[in-house]
């Protein structure tokens, strides 16, 4: 017989399989919504029986008037229904609430932790997992997150229900910065008779880059500030020593003039220097669109800095590609990398008497077409100093780097010029050898 009624039912076509289904569902939750509302129908009955025991009515009438109030009954809108889901469907609604929570979760992009009354974890996402290796479900989250703070947001947020605010410093295995957001959430219960569930939200948000680029911005004040504070302070003391007792001292006073000249001067390229730096990282997301005769900026910049070369003894030399070669770039920028290079060798890496540019192709650097060297045989750096030559006002010798009218940005401006460019620098260096600086440009 079942072999009878599913060949019966294989060749009923899917509408009719629908519409069957349809009728059905719809008998079932009228049946039941008569259920519910059976207490009406009775009292209906009563009133009506009532009518007809007192006075003379219509039998008609009255049969129609029933009928009229079930046909209401039945259609229209039940609330009850709304406020009082049926037990057989409240474990659905829970459970689809939870999942739901989950992917719009996943979807926020950024690291989430949810957590039930006993803080215990209910749910944490992909980011959160990447983020937080000890995080297990069903853990408590002081034992996987062992932060005071966050303890403390947590206990805070549950005892006021208000959201908290804080941030949390994360030493191992790196040093990390968060933004903590402690969030009361309360999802559905499985059914009116109990309490709903107090669960919370921890959401973190990554603000390392924000409070080193904040730190990098106060260390950039207070050095800018200190470099150009001394030559002012010795400015002053001279012309206040012109103003009194060398204001007759004629020699005296052709030296402190020369002095203040000197450090006037200094004052000017460090104030050009900081402009500069100004102006490139303020365009630095901006490729260059002009392009460049890279072959003949080194010419140039070795035949400006000839004098400079005969003066300290040292000999330029140049092995560059026999043609032109023409990349994508800014000339003005471009020269001053290369000319801040080499002038740089010829303070720096003078003693060693040789100073070598040479310019070939980038062969075995994939996305890179030319590679730009200078190359000193003075004196070197300490390996330990290299990694941070191009921060700003870092200097190896600080009291030399003055005497020779270093400001100490030279280097921080080649490093964003090139960033600009797509390219990227590397120096090498070693005490007694010498220093070699490479740049590395696409075409």
């Amino acid at each position: 017989m079942a072999d009878q009624d599913d060949a019966r039912n294989s060749s009923v076509p899917p509408a009719d399989h629908a519409l069957r289904d349809g009728v059905s569902g719809m008998r079932q939750r009228v049946l039941r919504r008569f259920g519910r509302q059976r207490w009406a129908l009775v009292a209906l009955i009563l009133v009506l029986i009532f009518l007809a025991a007192v006075q003379p009515v219509d039998w008609v009438d009255l049969l129609l008037g029933f009928v009229v109030f079930v046909i209401i009954l039945a259609l229209a809108p039940d609330g009850i229904e709304v406020l009082h889901p049926d037990p057989d469907t409240a474990g659905l609604t829970t459970r689809s609430f939870d999942e739901t929570l989950f992917r719009v979760g996943e979807a926020v992009g950024l690291p989430w932790v949810i957590i039930d009354e006993r803080n215990v974890v209910q749910q944490v996402n992909a980011l959160a997992a990447r983020q937080f290796a000890k995080l297990e479900l069903g853990v408590p989250i002081s034992l996987s997150l062992r932060n005071p703070v966050l303890v403390s947001a947590i206990e805070t947020c549950r005892r006021t229900g208000a959201n908290q605010t804080v941030e949390m410093h994360q030493t191992i295995p790196t040093q990390v910065f968060f933004r903590l957001h402690v969030a009361p959430i309360s999802p559905l219960s499985p059914s009116s008779s109990q309490t709903p569930r107090q669960w919370i939200v921890v959401t973190f948000t990554d603000v390392t880059e924000q409070r080193r680029i904040d730190a990098m911005r106060s260390d950039f004040i207070a050095n800018a500030s200190h470099e150009l504070r001394t030559p002012l302070t010795s400015v002053i003391g001279f012309i206040e020593t012109l103003r009194g007792p060398a204001a007759r001292d004629a020699a005296a006073r052709d030296k402190f003039l020369g002095i203040m000249a000197n450090q006037a001067e200094r004052m000017s390229k460090l104030i050009d220097d900081l402009m500069s730096l100004s102006r490139i990282e303020s365009r630095q997301h901006l490729t260059p669109s002009g392009t460049v005769d890279l072959k003949g900026i080194l010419d140039e910049v070795a035949e400006g800095l000839q004098p400079q070369a005969q003066e300290a003894g040292v000999t330029i030399t140049r092995d560059l590609m026999p043609s032109a070669v023409v990349i994508a770039g800014d000339r003005t920028e471009l020269y001053e990398v290369f000319e801040n290079l080499v002038e740089n060798a010829v303070k720096y890496g003078g003693s060693g008497g040789a100073i070598e540019i040479a310019l070939k192709p980038a062969t075995g650097r994939p996305g890179y077409a030319y590679c730009v060297s200078v190359t000193d045989h003075g004196p070197g750096i300490a390996e330990e100093h290299v990694p941070r030559l191009t921060e700003r006002f870092y200097r190896v010798d600080a009291e030399s780097s003055r005497k020779k009218k270093g400001t100490g940005l030279g280097l921080a401006i080649v490093k964003h010029i090139v960033n600009r460019h797509r390219g990227v620098m590397t120096i090498r260096s070693e005490l007694g050898k010498g220093t070699s600086v490479e740049v590395l440009l696409p075409s």
